[in-house]
């Protein structure tokens, strides 16, 4: 993904507060998720009409699969940023889906995905979609007779594209390419939850096909920041799946607990992204009766993040502190401009007096480990943090093995994992949504594409299980801090009202959330 942190502009906007009673037994769940009111979380219409990274639509161009090895393919570098210069001027035209529909071959549109992945879409998706293109009796006739069993009804996307990633895993290329050509018949972006994760997966099989971990996918990576349509996505996807949403209230207020009987309290945060999830614990911290202590943040985010004018850090900063003032708090914010990978204490700036904090949520994922680089950069950052002696860490991630697991397992667990958040979206968001979509397709069929498509140091969506983040925790030197029951019973309550199929239980002192019995995502404290 490239799954992600919540993100979204903010625009200014005066938000009013309640004036509710405040039990100074616990943090009540409710303060947790408050949130800047809709307005405030997005951003002005001249904001938006300035945004130079808006994203274009994408459609791909027809052709075949080539029937040998990805791993033999050569590019010349050149030649093909020449080639995608080409490809955005004629297939990143706003209204060419809508408005084609010719029978012709050479125009044939894909499912839209932002143009952050113009590599692996661009590229790997090489024949019609069946849902945007009359042209699909032309390609059934490349299907040999065998293969039209594909198309029986007690066939399922599901069993076609387990059979199509084994096509791919045994290197049966053209097998997989026609597979991928026929899966696209049967699937739509707009339809059941079953469907909506079968279109995505096949487009990420698609360009598993395509890059087969070549360096077209390092080449081609497009370099341009989030486009506002992609942190709104973000940030709808936090505020209506109530698994993202209340990772991050178990961590808020495991931190605000660690905030009693401090005078002045130090958080770290190595991807604060937008800040939203700072938006709802200041506001908490507000509503707390009695002494409230100072707070300073630290962001970090690489140097490009820091001073972009759209969506920075610093701009994030800002906003922050205005918050605060406006909430009547003590508060500073600090961002350090840096890759984590390169962060040291220095820089990071403890004081003596200071209780630190230290949160990671859905950012530990992307650091790589031993089965990336003998450098092992994720189990380094640990231990970087813990020379700090923090009070308090946090860690909220995404509970699926996609990080050591080789590709048909990997895959497995990606369909999965997904369905269930595919699931999960139909009880929040009407089918029909237009914030369904965009999360769909902005957020989730990133992280989907990423982790199914690509390999090594380009497989950046490296999740683990809550048993292997433990583990990694214990080697570091932390051990394990309970989140309290009173955290846990509010939201409990709380998520019942979303709907009953979703979950909450506590395991190993961690608190796992989760749709039906899928655990989603696992949010846990340490010391």
């Amino acid at each position: 993904m490239s799954l992600v942190r919540s993100a979204a502009f903010f625009g200014n906007h005066e938000i009013t507060y309640t004036s509710e009673s405040y039990s100074s037994d616990s943090y009540d769940a409710k303060y947790l998720l408050d949130s800047p009111s809709e307005e405030f979380l997005h951003t002005s219409s001249s904001d938006v009409s300035e945004n130079p990274f808006h994203p274009p639509r994408l459609n791909y161009e027809s052709g075949y699969v080539e029937s040998r090895s990805p791993d033999n393919i050569d590019y010349d570098e050149d030649k093909l940023r020449l080639k995608l210069q080409e490809l955005e001027k004629a297939l990143l035209d706003d209204n060419a889906a809508a408005n084609d529909d010719d029978d012709s071959d050479n125009h044939v549109y894909g499912m839209e995905i932002d143009g952050e992945w113009p590599d692996a879409t661009r590229y790997a998706l090489l024949h019609d979609s069946p849902k945007e293109s009359s042209s699909s009796d032309s390609h059934l006739s490349s299907i040999s007779s065998s293969k039209e069993l594909l198309f029986t009804a007690n066939i399922t996307p599901k069993s076609l594209l387990f059979e199509c990633a084994a096509y791919i895993h045994n290197g049966k290329f053209e097998e997989a390419s026609r597979m991928i050509n026929v899966l696209r018949q049967r699937v739509s972006i707009q339809g059941e939850p079953s469907e909506r994760i079968a279109a995505y997966m096949v487009e990420a099989l698609a360009a598993r096909v395509a890059i087969s971990g070549k360096g077209l996918y390092k080449a081609l990576k497009c370099k341009e920041p989030p486009s506002s349509d992609r942190l709104s996505a973000m940030q709808v996807l936090f505020e209506v799946c109530p698994c993202f949403r209340f990772g991050f209230m178990a961590a808020n207020g495991a931190i605000l607990e660690a905030f009693r009987d401090e005078n002045r309290v130090h958080i770290i945060d190595f991807d604060i992204n937008q800040g939203s999830q700072y938006y709802t614990l200041l506001q908490t911290l507000a509503k707390t009766p009695g002494k409230r202590p100072h707070v300073r943040l630290t962001g970090v985010d690489d140097p490009e993040s820091v001073q972009r004018a759209v969506g920075g850090l610093k701009i994030i900063g800002q906003r922050l502190e205005q918050l605060a003032k406006d909430l009547q708090l003590s508060f500073e914010f600090h961002a350090v401009a840096s890759e984590t990978a390169l962060v040291s204490p220095l820089v990071l700036g403890c004081q003596p007096g200071e209780a630190l904090v230290v949160n990671f949520a859905f950012q530990l994922h992307h650091m790589p480990d031993e089965s990336v680089s003998t450098v092992n950069l994720r189990d380094q950052l640990l231990r970087m943090v813990k020379s700090l002696k923090p009070k308090l860490v946090t860690v909220v991630e995404q509970d699926v093995n996609t990080n050591t697991a080789p590709f048909l397992t990997r895959f497995a667990e990606a369909y999965n994992y997904y369905s269930a958040v595919f699931e999960s979206l139909d009880a929040t968001l009407a089918r029909d949504s237009q914030d369904r979509m965009n999360v769909e397709k902005q957020c989730l069929a990133r992280d989907i594409i990423n982790v199914v498509a690509c390999e090594g140091e380009e497989r950046i969506e490296r999740y683990e299980v809550a048993g292997k983040w433990r583990a990694r925790m214990s080697m570091a030197g932390f051990s394990s801090c309970p989140i309290s029951r009173n955290v846990k019973n509010e939201i409990q309550t709380l998520i019942e009202q979303y709907s009953n199929r979703f979950k909450v239980r506590e395991e190993t002192g961690a608190l796992h959330f989760g749709w039906e019995d899928k655990i989603l995502i696992v949010s846990s404290a340490w010391r």
